[in-house]
């Protein structure tokens, strides 16, 4: 059995957490500090809060007194304090997933058996912050998990254990990292397992072979709609749950909004487009119509785009025939990619 310092922050981060417990001894965890959340951030009577992995591991603490508490290590940075209160706590091996904060080499030699780190990629394929994005915007059907070692350059570690992964056709990158910390407890215990009987196999990887993604930014989410239908869809999905994806709203005898899309499908191409009688397609960002089992249609530069979930800024998500009866008039809009800000 092993004494672990488990390091990760968001919700599907933390659904390896009680596997390892059951199995070794999770020493601590350590993830973000406490932060407002939702859509009203400004407001002071929101109170920040823990982290979905703090709160396993309180939820782990209350399930089983008698067991050694999980001690819940929330800073804001990785300093000297942090790592000998680290240290103090004795751990084998530090065990990461999307923690989110680039490790030292002084905070990594506090691992008498080093650090592993699970990545959601086929590595050295999408080193970077955002593989799966990265995966569903190139239009990728498969993809993989891999456990690797933990080295000063990021995911560059030795291969410890790689699994395929399929990318469904509608799946946004939130689900999928659901379905990766679902089988993430799994593959650490196996990887923890050979740790222990000395059967590891460390594959290095190959770095001429790397691709790389980039950390995702809030202006990313501006939809273009001169791209393709199936582009845009793939944004939508890659960028759900965050940066999201929105676009400006122009409507006659109104002011520009933003709405956000969070659902959208490709509209088949059999189906009517939105050409007039000369034969032209409308401008992209065109809204041409309504399909009352696709969704409100929108003409791309390549294909029509059917809406399906829509959000103005500031209001909740709506499924587009709820929308529309707060907002009929949206049919006559034109969506553009010039917003004056980023919401």
């Amino acid at each position: 059995m092993l004494r672990i310092l488990y390091a990760g922050t968001p919700d599907f981060a933390a659904l390896p957490l009680p596997e390892l417990a059951a199995a070794h001894t999770v020493a601590a965890v350590l993830t973000n500090p406490p932060a407002v959340r939702g859509r009203k951030r400004n407001s002071a009577e929101l109170v920040p809060q823990p982290t979905p992995v703090a709160l396993a591991a309180e939820k782990l603490n209350a399930a089983a007194p008698d067991r050694q508490r999980i001690t819940i290590l929330a800073p804001e940075k990785l300093t000297e304090e942090v790592r000998d209160a680290v240290a103090a706590l004795e751990p084998d091996i530090m065990v990461c997933f999307s923690y989110g904060k680039i490790f030292g080499p002084k905070f990594l030699s506090l691992f008498p058996l080093g650090a592993v780190n699970l990545h959601p990629s086929l590595l050295p394929r999408y080193r970077g912050a955002s593989p799966v994005q990265a995966a569903i915007l190139n239009g990728g059907r498969e993809s993989g998990i891999t456990v690797q070692r933990m080295v000063r350059e990021m995911d560059a570690g030795d291969i410890l254990l790689q699994v395929p992964l399929s990318l469904g056709e509608t799946e946004t990158s939130g689900e999928v990292l659901q379905r990766v910390g679902a089988c993430g407890g799994a593959l650490f215990l196996e990887v923890l397992r050979q740790i222990e009987t000395g059967t590891l196999k460390p594959l290095p990887q190959d770095s001429s072979a790397a691709t790389y993604c980039s950390l995702l930014k809030k202006e990313d989410g501006v939809i273009n709609w001169n791209r393709t239908a199936a582009e845009i869809d793939a944004q939508i999905r890659a960028f759900s749950p965050w940066p999201g994806t929105f676009t400006t709203v122009k409507r006659p005898g109104k002011p520009d909004a933003i709405v956000h899309i969070h659902r959208a499908s490709v509209y088949p191409e059999s189906c009517p487009d939105g050409k007039d009688s000369g034969g032209q397609l409308p401008p992209p960002g065109t809204i041409i119509g309504i399909d009352k089992k696709a969704g409100i249609l929108v003409q791309t530069g390549k294909g029509v785009l059917a809406l399906r979930i829509l959000q103005w800024e500031t209001k909740k998500s709506l499924p587009w025939k709820d929308f529309l009866n707060g907002s009929a008039d949206f049919i006559q809009a034109v969506l553009t990619d010039d917003a004056p800000d980023c919401p």
